[in-house]
């Protein structure tokens, strides 16, 4: 399907696989997810399994509800209700004081429960028929590319995963904006750029970027190496010009001065449009990585908008360490 819904059929039996205990792809406005019940351990334990993710990683529960979201936390402040009125459904995750009802396997331990409300029909109704929230990082291998098509998540897991609901392209194309929201004095952070610029945020709350790197894990996407593709991805101006014996694949987010000496070119807006480069950044990606090139080189986009998410992706991805 290419429309963005599917048949109802469809959705009722993943609902049904995912009361039962299995595992089940499906999209969302941002990238394609793998989900489990948020409230079963063992389904959530498959997941961690079968995208081989670290167990300190937290996950996100996804919601149909304001109501269902109440469940999971323990205390809703007002910033945080402001942002969800503003921002959800949509691409918003709010990481909040989690209740007793949260498996420690979901938040990896923490006190706190990442969640989010999706605009995309599919993932909405697949959350809602299922009757619980779904527990779901993205449907790839951990550490590499998102994937934001079906044909991405059958890449990646094959046979090994039965479920996988198609419903076209993701619009979006990356992940949801993390804020953290303080319990006590309902200051918000920004623990992850995303769908969500923060001009956008800001126009609603006050929210604050970290001065300093956080020393845990406190939302989904803060691993220093993320997003990868298995070629070697440089930021233009950190890496040498392409040499003679090499075939470099350069990543642009509008069309360069020249694209001279690159054997293949990914261009993500011809405008310039940020949004459109954006929903196209991890399928661009994806092709790249798949002609057996020596290495990636990307353009750097301006860290306005959803350029902040863009650049957060490209850093994550290029990082050596």
């Amino acid at each position: 399907m290419t429309d963005g819904m599917l048949p109802d059929s469809a959705i009722n039996a993943g609902a049904a696989a995912i009361r039962e205990g299995a595992v089940v792809a499906f999209p969302t406005e941002t990238v394609y997810g793998l989900g489990a019940n948020a409230y079963d351990p063992i389904a959530v334990a498959r997941v961690f399994e079968l995208k081989g993710r670290p167990r300190f990683d937290p996950l996100i529960a996804h919601v149909a509800s304001e109501t269902q979201a109440a469940e999971l936390v323990a205390r809703i402040p007002d910033s945080a209700l402001a942002l969800m009125r503003a921002f959800w459904p949509g691409p918003l995750t709010l990481v909040l004081p989690k209740s007793d009802r949260v498996p420690d396997l979901v938040t990896a331990g923490l006190a706190t429960v990442a969640v989010r409300l999706p605009a995309h029909p599919v993932a909405h109704a697949l959350i809602e028929r299922a009757g619980v929230p779904i527990a779901a990082p993205s449907a790839n291998r951990f550490g590499g590319i998102s994937p934001t098509t079906a044909a991405h998540v059958r890449a990646a897991f094959g046979a090994s995963l039965r479920w996988v609901l198609d419903a076209g392209p993701c619009p979006v194309g990356v992940e949801s904006t993390v804020v953290a929201v303080d319990a006590e004095t309902g200051r918000c952070v920004l623990l992850r750029a995303g769908g969500i610029a923060l001009e956008s945020l800001r126009a609603v709350r006050d929210v604050d970027i970290p001065s300093s790197p956080l020393h845990r894990i406190a939302s989904p996407g803060q691993l220093d190496r993320h997003y990868a593709p298995s070629t070697p991805l440089d930021l233009l101006g950190a890496a040498p010009e392409p040499g003679s014996n090499e075939r470099v694949g350069l990543l642009a987010w509008r069309r360069p001065d020249s694209n001279e000496g690159y054997a293949a070119v990914e261009i993500l807006s011809e405008t310039g449009d940020l949004r459109e480069a954006a929903a196209a950044l991890f399928a661009a990606m994806h092709r790249l990585d798949a002609l057996g090139l020596d290495r990636i080189v990307a353009i750097p986009v301006p860290e306005t908008g959803l350029g902040l998410a863009i650049m957060d992706r490209l850093r994550r991805a290029s990082h050596r360490g």
